[in-house]
């Protein structure tokens, strides 16, 4: 059940942020997101882990959504930093993926093909969603560009999500053995 739920709350997570952003109120569906991870990660078996693939997300997604926007491919709505650097709602979203690696998408670990090819597709058509909820744009004539490099940054993000998910596991079977 509790995949289930993390599923659902994933969505609504999406959702909220998208729609906010789309209507330059991002402040409290970014807020309830992240309440919502807060207390995943509490309820979580690993905190601290869990806690840390969060940041990493995080990171990895400002780092790629900041190169996209500055690199003339897309603009995002409801930026709190200002035109240059993803916005803040982003940085929730890519954390709240990182969220369903070990519990709705658990199914997916060691499917390592099936990972690349999901994000490579999944990933572009939940920007275009968003683009069409107008929480940004592509750029005029850059658009298939832009989503083609989000489709190969996603494809190179959902296997290394689950490398990141893996490894201190992996690291602790070495240190039994």
């Amino acid at each position: 059940m509790a995949k289930f739920w993390n599923f659902v709350l994933f969505q609504a997570g999406w959702f909220a942020c998208v729609i906010g952003a789309a209507h330059g109120q991002s402040f409290w569906p970014v807020l309830a997101t992240m309440a919502y991870l807060g207390f995943y990660v509490w309820r979580s078996s690993s905190p601290i882990f869990e806690f840390k693939l969060l940041i990493k997300a995080a990171l990895l997604g400002v780092s790629a959504d900041t190169l996209i926007v500055n690199l003339g491919y897309l603009s995002f709505n409801d930026s709190w930093f200002g035109p240059h650097i993803a916005p803040v709602w982003m940085w929730v979203l890519w954390a709240l993926v990182a969220s369903t690696i070990n519990q709705s998408l658990s199914w997916l670990k060691g499917r390592t093909l099936l990972g690349i090819v999901l994000g490579a597709i999944t990933g572009p058509l939940s920007y275009e969603a968003g683009v069409r909820l107008g929480a940004g744009a592509w750029v005029p004539g850059y658009e298939v560009i832009g989503f083609i490099l989000i489709g190969l940054i996603w494809a190179a993000a959902i296997p290394l999500l689950f490398y990141w998910a893996d490894a201190p596991i992996k690291q602790q079977l070495e240190q039994n053995l």
